[in-house]
């Protein structure tokens, strides 16, 4: 251990959660008013509520010793054994209570992109619920598979540099599933000739967002705080880290500019949240990629993310009629598909060690292929099931009342704005 990498890993520790009230910030400012406080709390809560679960049995569940590659066992529940001296094997450069900090910004951050799909509907205690459950029967055995050395898919050779199997496939899936177990918002219309960057399917006086500059300070917030998403995933200041850094940025930019020209060219004028979106999407198709391609490939990934999410957001709102309130299955679930079929396509071994397909080696293009089809299906049916027995002793959607009402006083009795 150097002083340098754990400098460097603490730093990037308190970036990665930054993105937490990030996302809060971008997912209130486009829901509509009455819904915007609930959508800001949901988000901190589900940070209190997972560092909660992964102190008592979460890390244990996804980096203690592995039962069969599938799950770790509990000889690590409530940090059991863990010192200031420990150091985990798989990250020797830190000790082992910062790679379990690390580690929980990620389980933090996962849930909570799931709520975009259900927001302005969904019951407050229900939700407390599901994140706990979901916590630990869906992102707990995805993480192990993918992030513990013992765990089968990492041992088959998928790679994941930061997240885009574990948290934006795992996460895009679960949403779509949560967009179907509670259907579609009151009141809420699709309409095939006014399609909109923010993928909010309302009527026209409802689908606007309610505070476009929170969108845009969200966005920033998560671009600034996605540099130790990635870039802190080498556990070491090396030039790894920085090749992650910097492959993230030139990924959000060619996203954000490739969804704005996409927006100006189909609708005569650029949106600001269309911008804000296409930076998060380009951020999420680089995750797995980030400290296996080369800044090149980063620039097309991310172009080609932004232009793939938002034709499959297009394509939602024209021909479904599933509900995902904020598009994350478009943005989260599609892009990060197309970013780990791309860290197949682009890895290149003098970054990294690994080869893809365009350097020689398909062989990582399937193993990429594997643990996405794997992924998917687990998270979708996974949660989908999930849901569905919540739903039984504890009703996932607040009443039409409170619907009508807003989450903001229905659930918390608050509201963003007191209008004398």
């Amino acid at each position: 251990m150097t002083a340098g990498d754990i400098s460097w890993v603490t730093t990037a520790t308190a970036l990665v959660m930054l993105m937490t009230p990030a996302l809060g910030f971008f997912y209130a400012g486009l829901v509509r008013r009455k819904n915007l406080v609930s959508t800001l709390i949901q988000c901190i809560v589900i940070f209190a509520v997972v560092s909660v679960v992964w102190a008592l049995w979460g890390y244990s569940l996804v980096f203690g010793p592995s039962v069969g590659g599938l799950i770790g066992n509990f000889s690590l529940v409530g940090l059991n054994g863990i010192g200031i001296h420990s150091v985990y094997a798989a990250a020797p450069n830190v000790p082992e209570l910062l790679y379990f900090a690390f580690q929980l910004k990620f389980a933090a951050i996962t849930p909570a992109l799931i709520i975009g799909a259900c927001a302005e509907r969904i019951r407050f205690r229900s939700l407390l619920i599901f994140i706990v459950l979901w916590s630990t029967l869906i992102y707990a055995p995805i993480a192990h598979w993918v992030w513990n050395p013992s765990g089968w898919l990492y041992g088959l050779g998928a790679i994941d540099f930061a997240g885009g199997i574990v948290v934006h496939v795992s996460a895009g899936l679960s949403a779509l599933a949560a967009a179907l177990v509670l259907g579609k918002r009151r009141g809420c219309v699709f309409w095939k000739d006014e399609l909109n960057s923010l993928g909010t399917t309302s009527s026209a006086s409802e689908s606007k967002p309610s505070n476009i500059p929170y969108v845009i300070l969200g966005a920033g917030l998560l671009w600034f705080g996605w540099f130790g998403f990635n870039g802190g995933s080498a556990l070491a200041a090396n030039d790894l880290a920085v090749s992650a850094v910097v492959t993230t940025n030139l990924a959000a930019a060619a996203a954000a500019v490739s969804w704005m020209i996409l927006d100006w060219v189909r609708k005569g004028k650029p949106s600001a949240v269309g911008i804000s979106i296409g930076a998060v999407v380009g951020l999420v198709a680089i995750t797995p990629a980030a400290g296996y391609v080369t800044v090149s490939s980063a620039l097309v990934i991310g172009l080609l993310g932004g232009i793939i999410s938002n034709l499959v957001s297009s394509w939602r709102l024209a021909r479904t009629r599933i509900d995902d309130t904020l598009d994350v299955f478009a943005c989260h679930g599609v892009g990060g598909i197309w970013g780990s079929i791309a860290t197949g396509l682009f890895a290149f071994a003098a970054v990294n060690g690994v080869n893809g397909l365009f350097f020689g080696n398909p062989g990582q293009l399937v193993n990429q292929l594997v643990a996405v089809g794997v992924v998917a299906p687990f998270a979708f049916f996974g949660s989908y099931a999930l849901l569905r027995l919540i739903n039984v002793f504890s009703p996932l959607r607040v009443s039409p009342e409170e619907e009508d009402t807003g989450l903001d006083m229905s659930q918390h009795g608050e509201e963003a704005y007191h209008l004398e």
